[in-house]
């Protein structure tokens, strides 16, 4: 029987070669963003690219030399992550374990964000007796439960 894979595997083959096109060799900079510059911060900004130097020279480890983080950045933080700048490289790099990252570059621009989900609207408890009234003769578990679900949201829009 075949090892169940965690998401992560299976997601970082698909997307992988888009952000290795950024610099980026993995995604998981842009998962851990929040922890690296902290809540207030990510909602204000987020990384667009890694650029690396054009001549690949090496340091004595035979790693790279340390490349430019492009990051994208509402307004006014502008103005905060540059004086963060210093802090938010070393926490990069301390979260790859070398010093991937030796400067920052930021893009003023409006950030991509997930659309937000509208409130739920409150259900009044009468229209939501109707509707468990209505699903209450209904032997099957699954199928009650359904139809009262769908009940809920056919209530709730009007």
């Amino acid at each position: 029987m075949a090892r169940v894979k965690p998401l992560s595997e299976l997601i970082e083959g698909c997307i992988g070669p888009a952000f290795a096109a950024q610099g980026f060799a993995s995604s998981d900079i842009l998962a851990v963003w929040p922890d690296i510059v902290g809540a207030r911060l990510a909602g204000a900004c987020q990384p667009v690219k890694l650029e690396w130097p054009r001549r690949a020279r090496r340091d004595a480890e035979g790693r790279p030399e340390p490349g430019t983080l492009v990051v994208r950045v509402e307004g006014a933080f502008a103005l905060e992550l540059q004086h963060l700048a210093p802090i938010v490289i070393q926490r990069v790099n301390a979260h790859y374990g070398w010093a991937c990252v030796g400067k920052i570059v930021l893009r003023q621009d409006r950030l991509h964000r997930a659309a937000r989900r509208a409130p739920q609207k409150i259900l009044d408890p009468a229209r939501r007796g109707e509707v468990a009234l209505a699903v209450a003769r209904i032997e099957e578990d699954r199928l009650r439960d359904a139809l009262d679900r769908l009940g809920i949201a056919v209530v709730a829009r009007r």
